[in-house]
């Protein structure tokens, strides 16, 4: 099994640095021990225009055996098949893979001590691969889909099942070429990744860690790689509960890097607090103390724009103000939810969004009720979503039930083809939690994009925050908020949005009425007018002067289903 990488060079820019960044000197052969063999690295040749480092990976068959035995981690169902007759120890597969990793591990992290500044520069690289197993029957072809975009240029050559008998056909081997200038740490990266998506196998049993290594390995590259469903699969051996993982976080570190941030940032705004699946309420917010925690917790989950969370704030709105069932006629969320069922009611909305849905509260009312037929939950936060999931017993509903519900993950300042053609959409109280100047995105995502018939939108009033005695002077209600809005402030928001985008609204009061202050909460039901257009294809000024962020490559459905 071999692989060699050259590359070329000036008197300033010496080729045989290509020594310094694999970390092996080219004036000695080396040996390294694997599971299952030898790796022996060497240099053809070295010097100030050219240099090719190899590595030839030599498999001790009877290792391989023993580790092909059994079940677990070290089991192999390919090999299973055939432990004594196989292409392992000639074919660039997942063996490969792991001698790469084992062999060029600083390389392929991108260190470099003696020489910091050579990892972080593209050079040009040609790697040569003789034998390569491809799976299914597009060969060359799948090749190619799978490296192009990565900027190889590829030169693919089919292997002739028997050179004498041309009539035979081809095998499912090629000859491998590829050339272009990168860094030498993505290059591998790509190798470590695409081999044993090429063989369609793996040596070892594929365990949950794997999901980990793809995506430190696919960091920066597979997530908006065309192929990226195809390797996922592949790279996993077809386990579907780590591809769906691996796909929720795929699509969370794409919404994270569009923005700049790390994706921990998205995906921590349920706190970490025990919750009890079945309670109406919030999980584990059952008192001012625990709701207290979870306010901490809450405050640290960085950017609002998750739109998640919600619930979690109303333990904290209830527990920070002293409001009680008793002194206000039930929790101010319950009233909330009722509210919003009462508008959909009005509308008659059969198909429901749920955007920002979180803990899935929302979701669960509203198929209680026998004319919503169809309720596709949304939000950031996988782990919102899992909760949501848990809360709502989606693993155990009858499949007519089932069929009525789908939690799926995306950002709701994104446009998102998922969320067209639905009847109505709620946004409970999640706008307070996105920065200012992104809120038109949200607008043009919900009013222009994605365009339901009625959306419902709900935030806090905050001309009463006066009356809760323990909500200092000047403070919101939740850390998290980044702003809120007065009863004048939120109808002049409304009457804009609907006029950019051809609503109609109306305003009501939510939870119990101060004569001075109004209402804890205002709500907003907004009606598509009867003679807007079906779609509304422009955005804004304030949107357009950047470009629309999109939803639509994120993953079908949802990985707690």
């Amino acid at each position: 099994m071999f692989v060699s990488i050259s590359t070329t060079g000036t008197a300033e820019d010496p080729a045989s640095d290509l020594g310094f960044l694999l970390h092996k000197h080219p004036d000695k052969v080396q040996r390294f021990d694997t599971a299952h063999g030898s790796a022996h690295v060497f240099y053809p040749e070295s010097g100030e225009r050219a240099c090719t480092a190899a590595l030839l990976l030599e498999v001790d068959p009877a290792a391989l055996l023993r580790q092909g035995r059994g079940k677990g981690r070290s089991g192999s169902p390919d090999l299973a098949l055939a432990q004594y007759v196989n292409d392992r120890p000639y074919a660039a597969s997942s063996l490969l893979a792991v001698a790469l990793r084992t062999v060029y591990r600083s390389a392929m992290k991108g260190e470099c001590a003696h020489r910091p500044e050579l990892p972080g520069r593209a050079r040009p690289l040609r790697i040569a691969l003789p034998a390569v197993p491809v799976a299914g029957g597009d060969g060359p072809a799948l090749v190619e889909r799978l490296f192009a975009p990565l900027g190889w240029r590829v030169d693919v050559r089919p292997v002739p099942l028997d050179e004498s008998f041309p009539e035979w056909g081809d095998s499912r081997y090629v000859r491998l070429e590829l050339t272009g200038t990168l860094r030498l740490a993505d290059a591998l990266q790509h190798l470590y990744v695409l081999l044993p998506v090429l063989d369609g196998a793996k040596h070892y049993w594929v365990a949950p860690d794997e999901v980990d290594k793809l995506l430190a390995a696919g960091q920066g590259w597979l997530a908006d790689h065309p192929e990226r469903a195809l390797i996922v699969r592949r790279y996993l051996s077809r386990r579907w509960s780590l591809t769906r993982l691996a796909t929720e976080r795929l699509a969370l570190a794409r919404l994270a890097e569009a923005d700049d941030r790390e994706a921990e940032e998205f995906d921590n705004a349920v706190p970490d607090v025990p919750e009890n699946p079945d309670a109406e309420g919030t999980p584990g917010a059952t008192d001012a103390t625990d709701a207290t925690d979870a306010t901490e917790e809450v405050n640290t989950a960085g950017p609002a724009e998750r739109a998640a969370g919600a619930d979690a704030a109303d333990a904290v709105d209830a527990a920070r103000t002293g409001e009680t069932d008793r002194e206000r006629g039930g929790p101010l969320a319950a009233q909330r939810r009722t509210a919003i069922l009462a508008a959909l009611a009005r509308t008659g909305a059969a198909r429901v969004l749920d955007l920002g849905c979180g803990q899935g509260e929302l979701v669960g009312a509203l198929l209680k009720e026998p004319r919503v037929t169809e309720v596709l939950g949304v939000d950031v936060s996988s782990r919102a979503l899992t909760i949501a999931a848990r809360r709502l017993h989606l693993d155990r509903l009858p499949e007519r039930q089932a069929r009525r519900v789908k939690l799926v993950q995306g950002a709701l300042t994104y446009t998102d083809a998922r969320l067209k053609g639905y009847d109505a959409a709620v946004l409970c109280e999640v706008i307070e939690h996105l920065d200012l100047p992104r809120l038109p995105a949200l607008e043009y995502a919900v009013f222009g994009a994605a365009r339901p018939a009625a959306v419902v939108v709900t935030t806090p009033n905050a001309e009463y925050n006066v009356r809760w005695e323990t909500l200092p002077a000047g403070r919101m209600r939740h850390d998290d908020h980044r702003f809120e809005w007065s009863r004048a402030e939120f109808a002049a928001w409304t009457r804009r949005v609907a006029e950019a985008y051809g609503y109609t609204v109306d305003l009501e009061p939510v939870g119990p009425l101060d004569p001075e202050v109004g209402a804890p909460t205002q709500l907003a039901h907004f009606r598509l007018a009867p003679d807007a257009p079906e779609t509304h294809s422009e955005a804004p000024a304030a949107v357009a002067a950047a470009t629309v962020p999109s939803n639509d490559l994120a993953p079908e459905g949802s990985a707690h289903r």
